[in-house]
């Protein structure tokens, strides 16, 4: 059924459809300056062809003056290139019908970082920070025919020495690599507003770029043009949404004329408006009302309904003369913290119905940002909603998105949690560096405020709980201070996250939720984050960081958790993209370079003895890992789920690589499936069945994201490695809607009657009439005392309805099983599972399976 719209206006209607059948006029003109671009080394050699948008280092991987830096140690050997000066030009050509226009504007939507700018010789704008955008009127300057643009960019490292030198003291920041930048100890990134992961992060290496990283664009019109539309959701239900339309527009001298919103495809007229303004920038708000809109919902709750609108500008002729297309999603997004008798609640809530977030962290998906793929925000946006996720938290150390990132989490129903850009650092609190930062947040804010999936602005990474200012405790940074110095830096911090940054979330959204710093134990600052947080939202780093067992995922829960994880390596295949066969040794040099995280390697080895026996080999020992890492992050998500309604989220550190490199990530740097996304697929599934041991008892848990209660039959089966059935049970359960509900309890000792731990598991499946809804397994030991068996696995491809599959069976009881199709670029929609004997599991191949005679490599946890 259509959507009934009615239509309230600022002045009054009047509009016939064949105005919309009239010919676009080429008022305004943009084009993108991105053709016969050439860089140079300042009072030096080094010169070349270079790309727009782009950055220095990728320019001298393309002219070959640098090898590859992602392979080997080749790092270390280009750290010159960050205290280098670089010049970039072009040669624009403005055509005589540009010529005449009224304005002529070069935009820069983004320039890394510092920079000075020159429009046929004369200096038009200097930059000093890679977030922000910029535009120059050059219509006074400009020529007919060829202009010269030439942008000297400075280096980050000598701009960032000078104002090290000059500050009264150095700033902590832990996770700039400056000693594997040649500088010592002299920690430079938090003076420049810059990705701070380019300084080097504990996954990432140093690679200190400048570059036009963003499109350059030309943009001509005359008298006026529309700046930008807000559209304001300020009443969203089922029964309707009232939305008003906040046009900016820029006019040079006094105007008439209407604005009139359509859909993209002329078929609905929502609104029109009839004007005269005079010149200067002006504002224009349309009120429109849809009836019974199709809302817009998170993936597994429903479809991200979109709506297109076409908000077009004509004169007092009906002459269209601007046009700006947009995209939104109706929704009502809410951080919901109130007050109960355990602490204060930490949820999302998303049109009246709280919603449990299985989400992930992301951070940018190359250390050079420009060669991001639309491919690429593709394949990882698509993980995420293969792994059943609904949310992504956009870390603070790297940058704010591009726009494809959040238009494809629009259109596939991923919510975002937005940091802005700062982390793990405390930062100055002069004030050109303040201004700078609320200008910052103002374009970003506005650039992205009409995105549905945007959830949650949060103020930082990290910062509140590391600085700690109101009590003992934190990351040791302010015993290094004087107590003068300490109030002077925290009184830096609440003007950045606790005023400039609220403020303009308060001025420049329509009600959208702010969170100072995560995590946080509370809105106000003094509530610094630990274990036993029963408010706000927690990073809980005691496994991994602090050596605690994998058990302790069980105890330490919270409202929210944000952060946890474990890490592991790539599999050999990416290995081998990076490293030769002399590096095959996880202390080598090589390896070592790539794991950031100083007690990385040693760490998964240390944890590995404590669950499984170790590998004797180097490939054996990089699959280990990652079903190590599956293994704890499965722990934690089921612990994390089963704890609904208390806990109400759960996003594991991280989804993505920026290189390739042993890490927390679920796919590698070539978005490849590790063990812990498989083991994320099942967890994050809409019923999930957990089995839990407390003591001596086994509990099952189901929860479910469902918005109804399911009545079920919960089957329990004990078997013995060969697949013979000891024991079963069935019984008849209600599962809750959308919360965690216990369905079954026991005593070890009466489930297992006389039969040894390591030679039986328990299988639970939840059946709604025939249908499987949910099922897990559960060991009694861990996996190092299992007594397995030699299994004798079988596996076929067939083909059904159309789609391949790989047919697998086995003998007895195979535990993880790697299916590895070397140098092959199909992917398998499970692997790295458990294959219980007497059953077939049938796997999709998803892609080009040409050969059907290609034998897999099968890795699987044998005695």
């Amino acid at each position: 059924m259509k959507n009934k719209i009615s239509v309230l206006t600022t002045s009054f209607l009047v509009l016939f459809l064949n105005v919309f059948a009239q010919n676009k006029s080429n008022h305004f003109i943009e084009k993108e300056i991105n053709n016969n671009w050439k860089f140079k080394e300042v009072n030096g050699q080094i010169s070349g062809i270079a790309t727009v948008p782009g950055t220095i280092h990728t320019d001298l991987i393309n002219n070959k003056i640098i090898e590859d830096p992602f392979y080997r140690l080749n790092e270390k050997k280009i750290q010159w290139i960050d205290k280098k000066d670089w010049e970039y030009t072009t040669i624009l050509n403005i055509t005589n019908e540009e010529f005449k226009k009224d304005n002529i504007v070069l935009d820069f939507d983004g320039i890394d970082t510092y920079a000075d700018i020159y429009f046929n010789d004369s200096i038009i704008l200097h930059t000093d920070n890679m977030f922000r955008k910029w535009e120059v009127n050059i219509k006074s300057i400009a020529k007919l025919g060829d202009n010269s643009l030439k942008i000297i960019l400075h280096s980050p490292i000598k701009i960032g020495l000078e104002l090290l030198s000059s500050s009264p003291y150095s700033y902590p920041a832990i996770n700039d690599q400056s000693e594997n930048g040649e500088l010592g100890d002299k920690k430079v990134s938090v003076f420049t507003r810059k990705a701070g992961y380019h300084y080097g992060w504990d996954w990432g290496p140093r690679l200190v770029t400048s570059g036009i990283w963003k499109p350059v664009k030309l943009k001509l019109w005359n008298t006026i043009k529309i700046s930008d539309v807000f559209i304001k959701q300020t009443k969203i239900s089922k029964a309707e949404a009232e939305l008003d339309f906040d046009i900016e527009l820029a006019i040079n001298d006094s105007f008439s004329g209407s604005i009139k919103i359509v859909n993209r495809d002329n078929e609905l007229i929502y609104a029109v408006s009839e004007f005269n303004l005079n010149a200067g920038t002006r504002k224009i708000s349309i009120p429109v009302s849809i009836k019974e809109p199709k809302l817009w919902w998170s993936n597994g709750l429903g479809d991200p309904n979109m709506y297109d609108f076409s908000i077009k500008l004509f004169d007092k002729n009906n002459n269209e003369i601007d046009n700006k297309v947009l995209s939104t999603g109706l929704r009502s997004i809410k951080l919901i913290r109130e007050k109960d008798s355990i602490g204060e609640s930490f949820l999302f809530q998303l049109n009246g119905v709280p919603v449990f977030i299985k989400g992930s962290n992301y951070i940018p998906n190359d250390s050079f940002l420009p060669r991001v793929s639309l491919d690429d925000y593709k394949k990882v946006v698509k993980d995420a909603v293969d792994a059943n996720m609904n949310m992504l938290r956009v870390w603070g150390g790297g940058i704010y998105e591009n726009d494809t990132f959040y238009k494809l989490c629009d259109e596939k129903g991923i919510m975002v949690w937005q940091d802005f850009m700062f982390a793990c650092a405390m930062y100055p609190g002069n004030e050109n560096f303040l201004s700078n930062i609320k200008q910052e947040a103002i374009d970003n804010v506005i650039r992205l405020r009409n995105h549905p999936s945007i959830a949650l602005w949060c103020g930082n990474n990290e910062i509140n709980t590391a600085w700690h200012h109101y009590s003992d405790g934190g990351w040791g940074w302010k015993e290094n201070f004087s107590p003068e110095q300490r109030d002077k830096m925290q009184k830096a911090y609440l003007d950045i996250f606790h005023d400039i940054l609220p403020n303009v979330i308060k001025n420049y959204t329509d009600g959208d939720d702010y969170w100072p710093s995560s995590p946080q134990a509370g809105f106000e600052p003094e509530n610094h984050a630990g274990y036993e947080n029963t408010a706000g939202d927690m990073h809980y780093w005691g496994v991994w960081h602090g050596k605690h067992p994998f058990e302790d995922f069980e105890k330490y829960k919270a409202r929210f958790m944000s952060e946890y994880g474990f890490q592991s390596f790539p599999d050999i295949e990416t290995v081998k993209k990076y490293a030769l066969p002399e590096d095959f040794n996880i202390e080598s040099e090589v390896m070592s370079s790539h794991q950031r995280s100083g007690i990385g390697n040693l760490r998964i080895k240390e944890y590995m003895e404590w669950e499984y026996k170790l590998p004797t080999d180097f490939k054996n020992f990089l699959y280990m890992s990652q079903v190590l890492q599956a293994h704890g992050v499965k722990t934690a998500i089921e612990a994390h789920r089963r704890a609904m309604s208390y806990c109400m989220g759960t996003m594991y550190w991280q989804i993505n690589d920026c290189w390739p490199v042993a890490s927390w990530s679920s796919t590698d740097y070539y978005h490849k499936w590790k063990a812990l996304h498989y083991a994320v697929k099942k967890a994050y599934e809409p019923i999930l069945l957990t089995i839990h041991k407390q003591n001596n008892d086994i509990t099952v848990h189901a929860v479910s994201d469902e918005l109804v209660d399911i009545t079920s039959k919960l089957k329990l089966t004990i078997l013995n490695f060969k697949g013979k059935i000891i024991s079963q049970k069935e019984i008849n359960v209600n599962i809750n809607q959308n919360t965690s509900t216990e369905l079954f309890k026991i005593s070890e000792k009466d489930i297992l009657n006389e039969y040894k731990k390591n030679e039986v598991v328990l299988k639970v499946e939840l059946f709604n009439a025939k249908k499987l809804l949910a099922e897990n397994l559960f060991y009694f030991v861990k996996p190092k005392d299992l007594k397995l068996q030699n299994p004798e696995i079988n596996i076929k491809i067939v083909k059904k309805e159309g789609k391949k599959y790989l047919q697998v069976s086995t003998t007895s009881l195979v535990k993880n099983l790697y299916i590895n199709y070397p140098n092959q670029s199909f992917f398998l929609a499970d692997n790295y599972f458990d294959l219980l004997p007497n059953t077939i599991k049938q796997i999709e191949i998803v892609g080009d399976l040409n050969d059907g005679s290609l034998q897999p490599e099968l890795i699987y946890i044998k005695n």
